[in-house]
């Protein structure tokens, strides 16, 4: 499956990709990692956002999110968020989240 691209570049420039943030092409998507932990990516349409435990119960009672699942399994600490609910200051509110849940694991 392709990734929004004009999702993808949103991401981008809020992330301010650099020596902390890297963009890699992964699982048929694009991910940013933070000193080397997957914080967000760009799925198809949508945004899989990094979220620590204790963020975890408010980031899925937000609008357009929903649990991960991979094979029919739910895969704690992630958050699928709906691309039509990703304004500007929404998906910078998802991006800090996931930067912040990235940073707090040690670097690889």
């Amino acid at each position: 499956m392709a990734y929004d691209e004009v999702l993808a570049e949103r991401v981008r420039e809020l992330l301010e990709e650099g020596d902390e943030v890297v963009a890699k092409k992964m699982f048929g998507g694009l991910v940013f990692t933070v000193w080397g932990n997957t914080a967000v990516g760009v799925v198809g349409d949508e945004l899989l956002v990094r979220v620590a435990p204790d963020d975890s119960p408010q980031a899925l009672a937000q609008p357009g999110a929903r649990p991960f699942e991979v094979r029919g399994r739910i895969s704690k600490g992630w958050v699928i968020v709906a691309g039509e609910v990703l304004d500007d200051e929404v998906l910078d509110d998802w991006l800090q989240l996931g930067r912040k849940a990235a940073a707090a694991l040690p670097p690889k």
